[in-house]
C-alpha cells in the first residue's frame, strides 16, 4: 500500500523514491507541465526496465487499445527476464467507465502484484476524481499516489534555462530568461524547443534579445499582454502594430478578441485591488496567475483608471456581438476595437 503524504509534496516523494529506488506500485500523473510529467516517466521506465527486454515489460494502454481485459493481462503479465514490469495507461478517465469495470478497476487498484508498476497519465484528458464512486476513489487514495506536474515558478525556470543555455555553452541574462518565460508562455515544453532554436540561430557566446526575437514565435496572450500594456502607456501606433502581428500570425479574430476580453479583466480586477491596498499576492489567488504575470498585470493597473477597464470589457463585449451577428469583417472590428480604446485612453 502506498504511503500517505500531504498533496503538496508528491512530486517531492517520487523524487525521493526515484533516488532511492523504491518506487510504488501506482500513480497517477497530470498538470500543465508536460515536459516533466514525461521527464519522470523516463527516469521511472529507465530505472524499472532493462532495454534488452523492455518490449516484454513494457506495457502501454490508450483510448484505442485499451479494455479491462488488455489492463488486467498487462497488469498480471509476469516479468520476462527481468524483476519489474511498468504499464502506462494514457487519457483513460476512470470515472466514466462502466460500473461493472470500475469495481473490478477498483480491486485490480488494490492488489497490484510487487512487479508491477503502474502509471495513470492525463495531459489532454483533465484528471477529475468523482469522489461520489466511494469504491474507485477509496481504491485510488488510499493505493496511488497522484503526483500533479504544475508550472515552475519564475526562480526555478530561470535557472533552468540558464542550465540549458550553458549546456549549449551560452550565456543568457536572467532579465532575458524572465522575457523568454512571458513570451512563451513559461512551460518547460515549449521553452525546450525555443531553447534550441535560439541556440542554433545565435553565432555569439552570450544570447541577445535580438537572438530571442528572430527565431521566437510569441504566444498570443504575450502579445496581448503587449498590446494592451502599449495602450496604458499612450503608445497607441505600436499597439496597433501590434494587432497586425497577430493577424499575420494568423490568429483566430475570435481567439484574439477572447484573449483582449480575458486581459481587461483581469487588469479591472488588478485595478480594484490597488484602490483597496491589496497585493499581487491577492491578484494570483484571485485569477490563479504566477508570481511574475500577476505582477506585471498589477503594474500595468497602476496606470489605469478603474472606469477605463471598465469601459474596455464593455467595448469587447459589444466587438464580440458584432463578429457574432454582423457581416463585417472580423479583422477590421478588432482593429476598430483597438482604435476605440486607444481613443479611451487619450481621454483619460
Amino acid at each position: 500500500m502506498a504511503r500517505k503524504i500531504a498533496a503538496p509534496n508528491m512530486l517531492q516523494e517520487l523524487k525521493a523514491s526515484l533516488k532511492n529506488k523504491n518506487l510504488e506500485r501506482l500513480y497517477f500523473f497530470h498538470g500543465e507541465e508536460v515536459f516533466l510529467l514525461n521527464h519522470y516517466l523516463g527516469q521511472m521506465k529507465k530505472q524499472l526496465l532493462d532495454p534488452l527486454t523492455e518490449s516484454f515489460n513494457f506495457h502501454r494502454l490508450n483510448n484505442e487499445t485499451f479494455t479491462m481485459r488488455s489492463f488486467i493481462d498487462a497488469v498480471e503479465n509476469l516479468p520476462m527476464m527481468a524483476e519489474s514490469t511498468f504499464v502506462q495507461v494514457d487519457e483513460i478517465d476512470l470515472f466514466k467507465l462502466p460500473e461493472v469495470d470500475r469495481n473490478k478497476m477498483a480491486e485490480i487498484l488494490s492488489d497490484i502484484p510487487d512487479y508491477c508498476t503502474v502509471v495513470f497519465t492525463y495531459e489532454t484528458v483533465a484528471w477529475k476524481p468523482d469522489k461520489r464512486l466511494k469504491k474507485l476513489w477509496e481504491s485510488i487514495d488510499e493505493n496511488g499516489i497522484i503526483v500533479e506536474f504544475a508550472k515552475q515558478d519564475q526562480r526555478d525556470l530561470v535557472a533552468w534555462i540558464s542550465r540549458h543555455f550553458a549546456a549549449h555553452k551560452k550565456r543568457i541574462s536572467t532579465d532575458l530568461c524572465i522575457y523568454l518565460i512571458d513570451i512563451t508562455g513559461g512551460t518547460m515544453t515549449a521553452l525546450s524547443g525555443e531553447i534550441d532554436k535560439i541556440c542554433a540561430y545565435s553565432g555569439a557566446d552570450e544570447i541577445k534579445r535580438t537572438d530571442i526575437d528572430a527565431v521566437t514565435e510569441p504566444v498570443l496572450d504575450a502579445v496581448v499582454f503587449q498590446m494592451t500594456d502599449l495602450l496604458s502607456a499612450g503608445h497607441y501606433a505600436e499597439a496597433f502594430r501590434k494587432l497586425q502581428q497577430l493577424l499575420k500570425m494568423q490568429q483566430e479574430p475570435l481567439a484574439i478578441l477572447g484573449a483582449v476580453g480575458n486581459h481587461f479583466r483581469r487588469l479591472g480586477t488588478a485595478r480594484t485591488l490597488l484602490d483597496y491596498g491589496k497585493s499581487s499576492g491577492e491578484l494570483q489567488k484571485l485569477c490563479g496567475l504566477p508570481d511574475y504575470p500577476a505582477r506585471k498585470l498589477m503594474e500595468a493597473a497602476r496606470r489605469l483608471r478603474p472606469e477605463f477597464c471598465a469601459k474596455a470589457v464593455r467595448l469587447v463585449l459589444e466587438t464580440d456581438y458584432q463578429m457574432k451577428t454582423s457581416f463585417d469583417e472580423s479583422e477590421r472590428l478588432l482593429e476598430m476595437l483597438i482604435l476605440q480604446l486607444a481613443q479611451e485612453a487619450r481621454n483619460g
